[in-house]
C-alpha cells in the first residue's frame, strides 16, 4: 500500500515545541464533518449505510472510507475545469515534513469534490483580475496518507503535533473538502510572500500572525476564497476547506490521468 518508507525527522520541526490547546474541530485541518443525508445517498448508490454514523471526533483511532465506485463519481481534477491552476502535490514526493511520498499519491494531481473544485475555479478567475492565481499542495488525501502521517508522528516522538491540532487521524481532506494552496503570479508562476513554507509547524503559520506585505497577502487569500464559501483554518495560511452535502472520507489513488483520446 505504501509507496515507500516514510523519512525522518524535519528542520522545521526539530525544535521543542510550546505546548498549545488543541483547537476546536469546527472547519479546519482536524476537523471531521459528520455525513448530513448518508442514508438516502447510499440507499440510492447501494452502498453500505455503516459510513452514515461516521465519528464527528477528529483523533478518533480509525474510519471506514467509502467505496472507490463512489469516489470516482464524487471528485474530481482540479485543473480539469481550470487549467490555469497550477499544482505541485507535495506529498506525492518527497518535498514535504515526512521527507518521503505518502501511500496513496502516485501522481501530481489535486483532486477536490466537485462543489469545492467548482467554488476553487471560480476563486481562480477572481484572482486572475489581479494578475493571481493559486497553487495547489494538497487536495483530496487518500485516509491511508492520514493514517502515515499519524505513524510517522508516532515513531519520530512528534505527537505533539497530533496533541496541537495540526495533524489528525480524520481530516476533511479524506473527504475532498479541503485544500492547502497559496497565491501566485499568474503568469509566472512566482509564489507570494507569505512568511512561511508550506506544513510550518508554528505559532508563525497561524494566519493573524503576521505584519505588513505578509498580513496583506494572507489576508486577501482569506478574503478571496471566502467570497467562494471556503473557511480558513486559523493555525494555517493555507488551509481552507468549505461545505458540501454527504461529506464521506476516501481511499481511493491518486493516479495518473488517463490520456486524452484524440
Amino acid at each position: 500500500m505504501s509507496r515507500g518508507t516514510i523519512g525522518e525527522g524535519s528542520p522545521r520541526i526539530g525544535l521543542k515545541p510550546r505546548l498549545r490547546k488543541a483547537p476546536l474541530p469546527v472547519c479546519g485541518r482536524n476537523a471531521y464533518s459528520p455525513p448530513m443525508r448518508n442514508t438516502l445517498l447510499f440507499v440510492v448508490l447501494g452502498l453500505p449505510s455503516v459510513l452514515s454514523a461516521q465519528a464527528a471526533v477528529a483523533n478518533a483511532d480509525s474510519q471506514v472510507a467509502a467505496p472507490d465506485i463512489l469516489a470516482e463519481q464524487l471528485l474530481v481534477d482540479v485543473r480539469s475545469l481550470d487549467s490555469t491552476i497550477r499544482v505541485d502535490a507535495r506529498y506525492s514526493g518527497p518535498n514535504n515534513f515526512t521527507g518521503a511520498p505518502l501511500p496513496g499519491y502516485s501522481a501530481n494531481r489535486a483532486l477536490l469534490r466537485r462543489e469545492a473544485a467548482e467554488a476553487l475555479a471560480r476563486v481562480q478567475q477572481r484572482l486572475a483580475a489581479d494578475g493571481l492565481g493559486l497553487k495547489i499542495w494538497d487536495g483530496y488525501r487518500p485516509v491511508r496518507a492520514t493514517q502515515a502521517m499519524v505513524a510517522w508522528t508516532e515513531r519520530t516522538n512528534q505527537t505533539w503535533l497530533l496533541d496541537s491540532g495540526y495533524i489528525a487521524r480524520r481530516s476533511r481532506h479524506n473527504q475532498g473538502v479541503a485544500v492547502d494552496l497559496t497565491l501566485v503570479d499568474l503568469h509566472s508562476g512566482v509564489e507570494v510572500q507569505m512568511g512561511t513554507p508550506y506544513d510550518t509547524f508554528g505559532d508563525e503559520a497561524h494566519t493573524a500572525n503576521a505584519t505588513g506585505a505578509v498580513k496583506q497577502s494572507r489576508d486577501h487569500l482569506v478574503e478571496v476564497m471566502s467570497l467562494e464559501g471556503f473557511t480558513n483554518y486559523t493555525m494555517e495560511w493555507w488551509h481552507f476547506s468549505i461545505a458540501v452535502e454527504d461529506p464521506v472520507p476516501f481511499d481511493l489513488v491518486i493516479r495518473a490521468a488517463p490520456p486524452t483520446p484524440h
